[in-house]
């Protein structure tokens, strides 16, 4: 094997030591990534739909609401509230909609289920208020009942959604700490690696180059050709050593 073949090889281990630790970076990195945006994906939205719903439903109440205290006939709603109640009931829809289309938890989608059934029954007795049927005894007996169930059916997609979010970036966190980990241990292994090439390929040359040298030098004195240097640089050496044999020899470089 030539000195330049060891020094490609050299030159090519200490790249491939370079790549493995880039590699690694990327690699978990990308993972730690990915782990924010699933927990973002999965559950964040999931949340944002249980606020957006639960401020449809306040609106949808305080609109039904205002048919008690009307100071006119029983179950009429003014302009204002007619245009609150048809955006929170839209604002509402909406959200239920995304959210059935998001379910990623274990018992969401039984969550989901219910809280369709809850609204159904929601809204039917929001159009028997609005149409003034069944009076204060319909909306103490059975509308306010049916809006804290509809809303406990909501924080129950909240708070579990709210579960998984902790509990992801929990994992996530753990993830970064392996990471770090092993980060260390690669990086040390990568390290002593480094440092055992630095270590012997400087020591090959420079024995190899050190014991030409020296042959050379023995091999002018035993010619007889004077040799005087003062330098340590065994390549220097060399060239000079060659160029004082040719002068010797009479051999010309075009010859060599």
């Amino acid at each position: 094997m030539t000195l330049k073949t060891k020094l490609t090889m050299g030159l090519g281990f200490l790249f491939l030591i370079i790549f493995t630790l880039a590699a690694f970076c990327s690699y978990y990195v990308g993972e730690l990534g990915r782990e924010s945006d699933n927990i973002l994906k999965d559950n964040y939205y999931s949340i944002v739909y249980s606020k957006n719903m639960l401020s449809g439903l306040d609106d949808m109440k305080t609109s039904i609401t205002s048919t008690m205290y009307n100071t006119g006939r029983l179950g009429t709603m003014s302009d204002y509230y007619v245009r609150l109640f048809e955006s929170g009931r839209n604002v509402f829809e909406t959200n239920l909609k995304a959210e059935s289309n998001n379910i990623t938890e274990i018992h969401e989608k039984e969550y989901v289920e219910t809280l369709n059934q809850d609204y159904d029954s929601y809204v039917k007795l929001c159009f028997q208020m609005k149409s003034g049927s069944g009076g204060s005894l319909l909306y103490f007996n059975e509308f306010l009942p049916a809006g804290e169930r509809l809303k406990q059916s909501i924080n129950a997609i909240y708070d579990i959604n709210m579960q998984a979010v902790v509990r992801k970036s929990q994992l996530a966190k753990n993830d970064s700490s392996r990471f770090i980990n092993y980060m260390a241990i690669i990086g040390s292994i990568c390290l002593l690696l480094a440092f055992a090439y630095f270590w012997y390929f400087p020591v090959y040359i420079s024995t190899t180059l050190s014991y030409l040298s020296e042959k050379m030098k023995n091999l002018l004195k035993s010619s007889g050709v004077a040799f005087e240097i003062k330098t340590n640089d065994e390549a220097y050496i060399m060239l000079h050593a060659i160029g004082l044999l040719e002068n010797k020899l009479g051999v010309k470089k075009e010859d060599m």
